[in-house]
């Protein structure tokens, strides 16, 4: 008994001392009504800010930030391509080390076609829970291959597999230089055989977009890459105008309008 009272006490002390047991958290957002900004936790927000994290941007302007996360390729990325280039409008994409292994020619379409390639960790694991030195290597192998296949020097943003986090994974980003982007807005198009029709994706966008918001989609999503143009061209019809993480980060250093 006493042996595993002492064992006890031994794994509670560990939990509370080694960053790598720390409290991880899920990411959400709380979205509004009538397409007012989304919220998130007071202490998600104070972190974000301590660590050079966004979720969302100046929401008294009507500026969107598309973002995509490119775990692998369904065959719809090249249609969300044509889209955007044929709409004038920025995106990020956010790749693992299976996607750029399996697409190094989109990723290169993405690069060459002025958008942001983001690190989305080389193998989608939960960043909150793996060791400082697996940490690293995530990120550090996801963005040589980058280099390699590109030359482009400048991946500097980070979207956390899964939205998971800690104070400890978020730090690590920031002092390896990387922006945490986690969103304002998202719904569940990730699942292939649960795609519901381009009016779906569309009207699912359209009631909870805001102003400044920061939206996450799914390249493998057939709906999204059908409604995204649709979408584009009825938001800037309503005066929304579509800009990158680089315009936003430029614009972080103004007075405080994310927090």
């Amino acid at each position: 008994m006493k042996e595993r009272l002492l064992l006890a006490a031994a794994l509670v002390l560990l939990l509370m001392v080694h960053p790598t047991f720390a409290k991880a958290e899920d990411w959400y957002f709380k979205p509004s009504k009538n397409n007012q900004p989304a919220t998130t936790e007071p202490e998600y927000e104070a972190l974000l800010k301590k660590y050079n994290g966004v979720y969302i941007g100046d929401t008294s302007k009507k500026i969107i930030y598309l973002t995509f996360d490119n775990g692998y390729e369904a065959g719809y990325t090249n249609k969300i391509l044509d889209t955007l280039k044929a709409k004038h409008v920025p995106a990020a994409f956010f790749i693992t080390g299976h996607y750029i292994e399996d697409q190094p020619e989109i990723v290169k379409r993405m690069y060459k076609e002025g958008h942001i390639v983001g690190n989305h960790s080389w193998s989608h694991p939960d960043l909150s829970k793996i060791s400082d030195k697996k940490y690293k290597k995530e990120l550090d192998k996801l963005e040589k291959a980058y280099v390699k296949l590109t030359g482009d020097t400048g991946m500097t943003y980070l979207r956390p597999p899964r939205g998971t986090f800690s104070e400890r994974s978020l730090k690590l980003a920031d002092e390896m230089g990387y922006t945490s982007v986690f969103w304002s807005f998202a719904y569940k198009d990730w699942i292939r055989d649960e795609q519901k029709g381009a009016d779906y994706a569309y009207k699912n966008i359209m009631k909870r977009v805001h102003p400044g918001a920061i939206l996450l989609l799914h390249t493998v999503s057939k709906d999204n890459a059908e409604a995204l143009g649709r979408v584009i061209d009825d938001l800037k019809k309503q005066g929304y105008q579509f800009q990158s993480l680089d315009d936003l980060m430029a614009h972080k250093t103004m007075p405080s309008f994310f927090w």
